[in-house]
């Protein structure tokens, strides 16, 4: 049995690029622009699994119901908290904490935003989330609109590649996305990146 798990990150949100974790922005027009454009007239999935943040539950809802597919809202796939820097630009992070910018992209594991949190418990919940969300959805095509963190957790877990360099492995632009397929036979489950569209 197959299951193809498509994740695909939010556009651009309004407010722009920065440390934005759990602060709930829209999408902005371009963001909107962004999410249909990565969407082709070929795409169909059987069901669709998105973060509750609005970035990007808002274009999970109007493409379920375009497609006349369900869709499931889970909490554990929202992005990883940021303490200190939500809402926060890189620069004003460099300008207001020094080099704890640089030594948290170099070791995200023991260098955390003051009040943010643990990359292993982002990780075990985003991961716990997925292969529940596989099991559940066995055998068939899903879309999990989620963002960037999510997506870097999910490919070093199938990938194996280590967390402290899960941050900076690869780009996860907005509106990316990458493929995941899972194979359950009478061996075992076998998990692989198919693709991956920055």
């Amino acid at each position: 049995m197959t299951t193809l798990l498509d994740l695909i990150r939010h556009g651009e949100p309004e407010g722009g690029p920065m440390f934005r974790g759990s602060k709930d922005d829209p999408l902005s027009e371009q963001g909107w622009q962004q999410m249909h454009a990565a969407i082709a007239s070929t795409d169909h999935w059987d069901a669709i699994v998105s973060s509750p943040m609005a970035r990007c539950q808002r274009f999970a809802e109007t493409l379920a119901k375009q497609q006349n597919i369900p869709l499931h809202i889970e909490h554990e796939l929202r992005e990883i908290g940021f303490g200190e820097w939500e809402g926060l630009t890189a620069e004003q992070v460099e300008a207001g904490y020094g080099d704890r910018l640089n030594r948290f992209w170099k070791d995200p594991i023991n260098f955390l935003p003051p009040g943010g949190e643990p990359v292993t418990d982002f990780y075990d919940r985003v991961i716990h989330s997925i292969h529940r969300w596989q099991e559940k959805l066995s055998g068939q095509k899903v879309l999990v609109v989620c963002h960037g963190g999510v997506i870097r957790m999910a490919l070093a877990d199938v990938l194996g590649i280590p967390l402290e360099k899960s941050f900076t492995g690869f780009a996860v632009p907005y509106a990316c996305r990458s493929r995941i397929q899972v194979d359950q036979s009478e061996f075992g489950v076998f998990r692989s990146v198919i693709s991956h569209q920055p």
